[in-house]
C-alpha cells in the first residue's frame, strides 16, 4: 500500500484510515491463502460422440455392477460412492462429505469437484466450480457431464421418491457416516428435479436416459422433454449385457 501522510488528517480520521488499511491487508492475505491452498483445475475438453453414466445414490441402482460400466463410457459419481467404487469424476458439494473425502486423501489421486467453501479452503487437490454452482451433488454431476458434451448420458439412481414411501430416506448410504438414518424424514426432491430439468433443457442435443426400477415413477416435469427418456433397470442391464 502507498504511504500516507497522517499530518493531513485529524486523530479520529487517522484511526479510521488505519482500521480500513488493516482490514484491506487482512482481506488480501485471506485471498492469497485461499488461492494458494486450493488447486483449481479446468473442466476437461469436450469428448463428443461418446457415452457417460451419472451415478446418483438412489436405491434403484443397487442391482447394477458399476465396474462393468467402465469400458462403456466415463462415469460421474456423487458423494460416498468413492467408498466402494472409483468413478472418473467424483462430485461432492456437502461440506461434511468433502471433508470426509479429503481425510482419505482421495482428491489427491482422483478428480473431485465441489464448490468453494471456507470450511475446506486449505484442502489441496480440489477442483472448484467458479462461480459456485449452488446445486445438489447429483444434478451438479449431471451438469458437469453435460459440459463435456457426450452424445448420450445415462442417469442412474435419480429416483425422486424420497417422500413416496412413508417419508423414508431413499439412499444407498443411509445409516452410514454423514448420512441420514433410513427412518429419518426424507428431503423433498423438488430442488433436485428442478436442477435436473434445467440441465436437460439447456443441452437439447444430448440424449438423456434415466434408469429407474419397476416401481419407480416419472415426475410430470420430465414427461414431455424430447431429449429425455426413461427405461427400467433390467432393460438397461440387457442393453449393455450386464446380466
Amino acid at each position: 500500500m502507498a504511504k500516507i501522510d497522517k499530518s493531513q488528517y485529524t486523530k479520529s480520521e487517522w484511526q479510521r484510515i488505519k482500521q480500513a488499511r488493516r482490514l484491506a491487508k487482512k482481506a488480501d492475505r485471506h485471498k492469497k491463502e485461499f488461492n494458494q491452498t486450493i488447486i483449481r483445475k479446468p473442466i476437461e475438453p469436450k469428448v463428443n460422440g461418446s457415452t457417460a453414466f451419472v451415478i446418483g445414490n438412489g436405491t434403484s441402482r443397487f442391482p447394477i455392477q458399476l465396474e462393468k460400466l467402465k469400458p462403456l463410457g466415463k462415469i460421474y459419481g456423487c458423494n460416498a460412492l468413492y467408498r466402494e467404487f472409483t468413478p472418473d469424476y467424483l462430485i461432492a458439494v456437502d461440506t461434511r462429505m468433502v471433508i470426509e473425502i479429503s481425510k482419505q486423501g482421495y482428491q489427491l489421486q482422483h478428480p473431485v469437484y465441489t464448490n468453494p467453501n471456507r470450511s475446506y479452503q486449505k484442502i489441496e487437490g480440489l477442483n472448484l466450480f467458479n462461480p459456485s454452482k449452488g446445486w445438489s451433488s447429483g444434478p451438479t454431476a449431471m451438469w458437469l457431464a453435460s459440459q463435456h458434451t457426450y452424445d448420450t448420458i445415462y442417469i442412474l439412481g435419480f429416483d425422486y421418491k424420497g417422500l413416496d414411501k412413508g417419508r423414508m430416506v431413499n439412499n444407498m448410504y443411509a445409516d452410514t457416516l454423514n448420512y441420514k438414518k433410513t427412518s429419518d424424514r426424507a428431503t423433498f426432491y423438488g430442488n433436485w428435479l428442478k436442477q435436473t430439468t434445467i440441465t436437460v433443457n439447456e443441452y437439447p442435443k444430448i440424449n438423456y436416459i434415466r434408469v429407474i426400477d419397476r416401481d419407480g415413477f416419472i415426475p410430470k416435469e420430465l414427461v414431455n422433454i424430447k431429449n429425455m427418456k426413461h427405461i427400467y433397470v433390467d432393460e438397461f442391464m440387457q442393453i449393455h449385457n450386464l446380466t
